[in-house]
């Protein structure tokens, strides 16, 4: 495992919830993210486990055939504690700029304040003059399908969004980035080792996204299962086949510093939502 104790640090500039710092590794500017302490009344856990969360779900997409953000897992030692971290490659450079979606919203349209609505969201894609618009809807899609393959909670308008070639004027969909809100990262391992048969399904079934219908926070699996929206169901089409169980599964076990509880639970529950992703494919091919 990489130890970032002494990498070169630099002022921190990026936004998000984490704990994080801006650090040079073999040449290359990496936000490393820490794990937070919990805040929250009547938690055992000391720190939630979104390290594992952002290494693993990230890699999860790259399995499946995405352009992701490189991460490492590694370690830190602050005042004599080592802390596992995850180190996330800034892709951006002097020529190649990040646009967040939200950006993207603020400019489309003035008269209205565009939050986590999926028809808000769609509008402003489609109405934008600076996008590839139908390239976007699939690669948005494509996205919402491995996010709730991985339970992502947090997909939220500002941690997707697209890279503008300032040389070329090419816009393109970003890598993805920021899955450090998937995989259950409150739980504990006692916790785990208490989850029922039962409880699991519940766990794998009732996840639900930062998008919102209606008002309300999409279900995923229950969206899923409708099978209702047709550029959802395309996107099933897209990617069922290169969702490798057998590769993500292996690569969960050659986690370093998780525990067997921690990676058997990722596996079960990544191994339901699939089954779930696996009908509605069967049902639409």
């Amino acid at each position: 495992m990489v130890d970032f104790t002494n990498a070169i640090e630099e002022f921190n500039n990026y936004k998000g919830s984490e704990k994080k710092k801006t650090l040079i590794y073999n040449n290359k500017k990496y936000l490393v993210k820490f794990p937070d302490p919990i805040r929250e009344k009547n938690k055992n856990i000391s720190y939630i486990n979104n390290a594992f969360s952002e290494y693993i779900g990230s890699n999860i997409f790259k399995i499946c055939g995405f352009e992701v953000q490189n991460t490492i897992l590694g370690k830190y030692n602050y005042r004599g504690k080592e802390k596992i971290v995850c180190a996330c490659e800034d892709f951006t450079d002097n020529d190649n700029i990040l646009y967040e979606f939200e950006n993207l919203a603020l400019s489309t349209n003035p008269d209205k304040k565009i939050e986590t609505e999926l028809n808000d969201i769609i509008e402003v894609i489609e109405e934008s003059k600076m996008i590839d618009i139908e390239e976007t809807k699939q690669k948005f899609w494509d996205m919402f399908v491995i996010d709730s393959l991985i339970g992502n909670t947090d997909r939220h308008n500002g941690n997707w969004g697209f890279l503008l070639n300032k040389n070329t004027g090419k816009v393109k969909f970003s890598p993805i980035y920021d899955c450090g809100s998937a995989l259950n990262p409150m739980l504990e391992d006692e916790e785990i080792k208490k989850i029922s048969e039962t409880e699991l399904k519940n766990l794998s079934i009732n996840c639900y996204s930062c998008l919102k219908e209606n008002g309300k926070k999409i279900n995923y699996m229950t969206y899923i299962k409708q099978m209702r929206n047709e550029e959802c169901n395309k996107a099933i089409k897209r990617l069922f086949l290169n969702i490798n169980i057998d590769e993500i599964n292996n690569f969960i076990d050659n986690v370093e510093s998780m525990s067997k509880t921690r990676k058997d639970f990722y596996k079960n529950i990544i191994e339901k939502r699939f089954e779930i992703i696996k009908e509605v494919y069967e049902n639409i091919k």
